[in-house]
């Protein structure tokens, strides 16, 4: 126990360490944009002196680092400024756009998580046949395309020839749970689509690779029927590798929805992103980069633990 809790703190503190330095990559590709921000907001036609009282209010008259500082001292804190499209607050805007991101990949982790472990485990367990084959093919196939070409296709299928749902995915506080999650069926699924072939490709190479062990061998010897071997041998020793990769998965489906979200309208955090930089609202940006960057450190660092966890043998190298 005292070994995993030394290692979450080193995890931890490499995290840290993680973020500051995305925060500074991120601080520096916003200040490398080209233009003057004060003149990009309020227009060729302003005056110098209302340029001016502009830059001095965004502290942009402040040396680059203090403002970084700040900057990153203002996040820790939950200080995020105002936004330079509406003045609203960032932390405000930034709430509930999030809280919708977490709601559509949460929806699609529910229904792509367990399918890849089926799906994984049978192909392991009918290795070569043409299940197998046909699986494999299919979910290299959905991996193989882009999202926004999955999305296009759904559309065309679910929502312009048969009419099934909505095309585009606009939620509100108003609408009742089962109404969000008809409106966002399509969305759900293309991330669905995407991510499943990965985990299941990792499933099934996982316990393919456990199946050559000899406790598997003696397991079979004993005349154990080989679905019993595989869900309840193989499969508890693949978990450290599928952990790791089902992790990886569920940060992409948090960090990785922007495109998806731009297709279908979606009001996420990805969409916002994007909003904003079109806007160059900078605020909005860096703090959803930021937000980004902390998910998806935090799901690495919950792979991690979890994995060794499910193995306790990686502790010990040797």
């Amino acid at each position: 126990m005292g070994q995993i809790i030394e290692l979450v703190v080193k995890r931890i503190a490499l995290g840290l360490v993680t973020m500051v330095v995305i925060s500074l990559l991120i601080f520096v590709g916003v200040e490398a944009l080209p233009g003057d921000l004060a003149t990009a907001v309020l227009g060729q036609s302003a005056t110098p002196e209302t340029v001016a009282a502009f830059r001095k209010e965004l502290k942009l008259d402040l040396p680059p680092h203090v403002r970084y500082f700040a900057w990153l001292g203002g996040f820790m804190k939950g200080e995020l400024g105002n936004s330079l499209a509406n003045q609203r607050p960032v932390a405000e805007l930034i709430g509930w756009r999030f809280g919708n991101t977490m709601f559509l990949a949460t929806s699609a982790a529910v229904v792509a998580v367990p399918v890849a472990l089926i799906l994984g485990i049978l192909a392991a367990l009918y290795r070569n046949t043409l299940f197998d084959k046909s699986i494999s093919m299919a979910t290299l196939s959905t991996i193989s395309f882009p999202e926004f070409f999955v999305a296009y296709i759904l559309i065309a299928l679910l929502s312009v020839q048969v009419v099934i749902f909505p095309s585009i995915s606009n939620i509100n506080e108003q609408m009742t749970f089962w109404e969000k999650i008809h409106a966002i069926v399509l969305p759900s699924l293309t991330l669905t689509l995407v991510v499943v072939a990965h985990m299941m490709r990792q499933t099934r190479a996982a316990i393919i690779n456990i199946l050559a062990s000899p406790f598997i061998e003696m397991a079979r010897l004993k005349g154990i029927k080989r679905m019993r071997v595989i869900v309840l041998h193989a499969f508890p020793n693949a978990l450290s590798p599928v952990i790791n990769v089902v992790a990886v998965n569920l940060a992409y489906l948090i960090v990785g929805v922007v495109i998806v979200e731009v297709v279908f309208v979606y009001p996420g955090l990805g969409q916002l992103l994007v909003d904003s930089v079109s806007k160059r609202d900078i605020p909005v940006v860096q703090a959803s980069g930021l937000i980004f960057a902390a998910t998806y450190v935090a799901l690495n660092l919950l792979a991690d633990v979890m994995s060794i966890i499910s193995n306790p043998r990686m502790l010990n190298p040797r």
